[in-house]
């Protein structure tokens, strides 16, 4: 069933207790926290001027900032419970003294119940990011208007990453900070930056946004929810049955896969899972390794190669 949004924290925050109990211990008194808790990294492998190197040291503190002192949502998090995720800039090119062109690397993990394991959730590499940047300039932001596609792609990915960390503690409980992700997507139509509109590409950030809330894809946001509460959230009990559930919510992507074959969104959540699945059932049965073979084979041909492990490692 559904939660309202208020309740999702509730819901996340019961999930970790096994995990923060050790943490209490290194954070007796911590203060509430803001949401993310994002690692930073600005590289710049083919820039060799010293000068340049310093201004992306201040970048990477700025965005570090940006991402990790800004309150997006108006839940409470403790300093322990934050969302694990970090971001990798790349700067290819400098075509003027405060123009970039780069990459950008997203990821997010989410913890799972009574373990130390992470599961990856968002893996997203994102080729089409050019930016401005004025060294120790503030980064700017608002809701409301579009002021720069630095902190507007920034702010996108924060609400692609709790949105889709809400979705996997309770069905489309993501769903308010996906909004917000195209209410940005919508104010950077009259920009002149690449990865925001319809027509550039059928793989940007118009694209996932617009994929994930659209009703085709719906089963792929329950197989979300499933997959993590219903299965690995369960495995800490009973792995058998934890790792049945991961199979049938994963089954729920064939209906996608169905109307809308090789998307970008079926894509991205493979390359976040792909590895996982593998590593899951090739402990399984072989009827399950069967089924779940058959599944991959069909909904996601491009890792078939990969997934051919699962056979390949015998039960111990």
């Amino acid at each position: 069933m559904q939660l309202a949004v208020g309740k999702i924290m509730q819901v996340r925050n019961s999930l970790l207790v096994s995990l923060l109990i050790g943490a209490s211990c290194i954070f007796p008194h911590a203060l509430t926290a803001q949401d993310l808790n994002c690692t930073v990294q600005v590289l710049s492998p083919q820039l060799q001027n010293s000068a340049d190197k310093k201004i992306l040291q201040t970048l990477q503190q700025s965005v570090f900032e940006f991402m990790n002192n800004r309150k997006w949502t108006n839940d409470v998090f403790q300093q322990q419970e934050r969302i694990e995720c970090s971001v990798v800039i790349t700067v290819t090119e400098k075509p003027s003294a405060d123009e970039f062109k780069a990459t950008i690397q997203v990821q997010a993990r989410r913890p799972i119940y009574k373990s130390s394991y992470n599961s990856l959730l968002v893996n997203i590499l994102d080729k089409n990011f050019a930016f401005k940047y004025i060294e120790y300039q503030p980064l700017e932001f608002s809701e409301s208007s579009f002021l720069s596609n630095l902190t507007s792609v920034l702010a996108y990915y924060s609400y692609i990453i709790i949105g889709t960390d809400y979705d996997s503690f309770s069905l489309e409980g993501g769903s308010p900070y996906f909004q917000k992700a195209q209410t940005i997507v919508s104010n950077a139509q009259t920009a002149n930056d690449k990865g925001w509109k319809s027509f550039e590409d059928n793989q940007n950030r118009y694209w996932i946004v617009e994929n994930i809330l659209n009703s085709t894809f719906k089963p792929m946001r329950e197989c979300i929810y499933k997959y993590h509460r219903l299965g690995f959230d369960a495995m800490a009990e009973d792995v058998a049955t934890g790792r049945a559930a991961v199979l049938q919510a994963l089954l729920l992507l064939k209906k996608v896969h169905e109307s809308k074959p090789s998307s970008y969104s079926m894509q991205l959540f493979f390359l976040a899972k792909a590895d996982e699945i593998v590593n899951l059932f090739s402990l399984a049965e072989p009827p399950e390794k069967g089924k779940i073979m058959e599944l991959v084979n069909e909904i996601d041909p491009a890792n078939s190669s990969k997934y051919n492990k699962i056979t390949e490692n015998h039960n111990e």
